[in-house]
């Protein structure tokens, strides 16, 4: 009986984080939401999050794969992400662009390389060290503009939600992450400079990712 009663009170731990866990699972077009999965990469991780920086699983999510659509999007217009439930961790939220290489598809494309850039981000909230304040709680959706500038063509977005409630330790944070297939129709000629690999831009040290939001109350937040 008291192995019982000790594995409820367990299970009423555990069910709560499970089912605070979400996924992006919907591209938003034009003002309006996809359907799940017709544009996003679908992976095999369920709604677990990813947890290792250096994992190939770090940039779509693990066992990612083609999704059935790409998306057309005019360049300086805005597009977003869709959860399945609101986000339940604190945390910020993250979006990089890739550039497809010639001879593939966004479809096709897996993200390796030194190719992708950073294009929003919905940070914290800091005052000193009386209060830190995550905008990112609760959301089911995040809008962020294409850049005007950028040339035509076959594009990931990669959406990440670093949820930090565990990230006192090395490898606590926990990334909920999606890729999206567009093609951008647009005039500009412009392509970012400063690239990244994913993985490769994070080492998990960042004071951003480790870091405890609880106490002291950190009076700054820098990613």
């Amino acid at each position: 009986m008291k192995f019982f009663a000790a594995a409820l009170g367990l299970a009423a731990v555990l069910v709560p984080q499970v089912a605070a866990h979400y996924r992006f699972t919907s591209l938003i077009v034009n003002g309006t939401t996809t359907a799940e999965y017709q544009y996003v990469k679908p992976y095999t991780n369920m709604n677990s999050p990813v947890t290792d920086v250096s994992s190939t699983g770090f940039t779509c999510n693990i066992g990612a794969s083609s999704a059935p659509g790409i998306a057309w999007v005019k360049s300086g217009t805005q597009i977003g992400f869709k959860t399945d439930i609101p986000i339940g961790h604190p945390g910020v939220i993250n979006v990089y662009m890739a550039k497809v290489p010639s001879g593939q598809t966004a479809a096709t494309f897996t993200g390796t390389g030194k190719v992708w850039f950073k294009v929003s981000q919905l940070s914290a909230q800091t005052d000193g060290g009386t209060s830190i304040k995550w905008p990112a709680d609760n959301l089911t959706s995040y809008l962020f503009t294409i850049p005007s500038k950028l040339p035509s063509g076959d594009y990931l977005v990669r959406i990440e939600h670093i949820a930090l409630h565990g990230a006192s330790t090395f490898g606590g944070a926990q990334f909920y992450i999606s890729c999206a297939q567009i093609h951008v129709i647009s005039s500009g000629t412009t392509s970012p400079t400063s690239l990244v690999s994913i993985p490769g831009v994070y080492t998990g040290n960042e004071p951003g990712i480790l870091i405890n939001i609880y106490w002291p109350i950190p009076p700054t937040y820098t990613q």
